[in-house]
């Protein structure tokens, strides 16, 4: 099994960059989204090279020491390793649980279980640390991605692992995601791409205050 109790610490804001940023706008968004109170980070860049990415992640890995939030990196256990991340996330391209922690061994693992009961009780079975749902809404980043229903929140609350809802959240929806049953709600777009990220950071963190 995964190390869950290590694992609830995982709620709030849980930011994840866009693809394709140099490395300089990608340190100095990614410090104004922690300053703003994001709990977590993922590291998210598919379309840069391996030595672009172990050069970002290892940046990001010590940023986000410095403002005490979890650092996470998507789909490759290896790099998540390298840098000293604290846990990995895959997705359902990105191998198997156990494959991942034999490479990565004292991290967190989350697993994508999109809007799947049953791929949540997998993820449980063979060790996830966490999980992640959605899409909540229509996501520019996926925009083809199947929605979840906010019913699938409470329902998969019931397996014991934080919870975390992506897709599609928004100041305007974020609330009744919360109120169903999200542990962490991971935002892109609404942090990255909006023009004042500190803030937009501050206003999410703000939703998680109010429980």
């Amino acid at each position: 099994m995964g190390m869950q109790t290590d694992s609830l610490v995982l709620s709030g804001l849980y930011a994840i960059t866009p693809d394709g940023l140099s490395t300089e706008t990608l340190l100095k968004l990614s410090e104004q989204v922690l300053l703003g109170g994001a709990r977590v980070l993922q590291y998210r860049n598919k379309q840069a090279n391996p030595l672009i990415q172990a050069e970002q992640a290892h940046a990001l890995r010590l940023l986000t020491q410095q403002y005490g939030a979890l650092f996470i990196v998507n789909d490759n256990p290896l790099l998540a390793a390298l840098c000293k991340a604290d846990g990995v996330h895959l997705g359902k391209e990105d191998g198997a649980i156990a494959e991942a922690r034999k490479v990565f061994p004292s991290g967190l693992i989350g697993v994508s279980c999109y809007n799947s009961v049953e791929r949540a009780k997998q993820a449980l079975l063979e060790g996830a640390d966490h999980i992640a749902l959605g899409a909540m809404a229509a996501s520019l980043t996926k925009p083809g991605a199947e929605m979840a229903p906010l019913s699938l929140l409470s329902e998969v609350n019931q397996l014991g692992l934080p919870v975390i809802a992506i897709g599609g959240i928004n100041l305007r929806n974020a609330p009744a995601i919360l109120d169903a049953g999200a542990h962490a709600l991971a935002v892109i777009r609404a942090l990255f791409d909006d023009p004042h990220p500190f803030t937009a950071a501050q206003q999410f963190s703000a939703l998680f205050e109010r429980k």
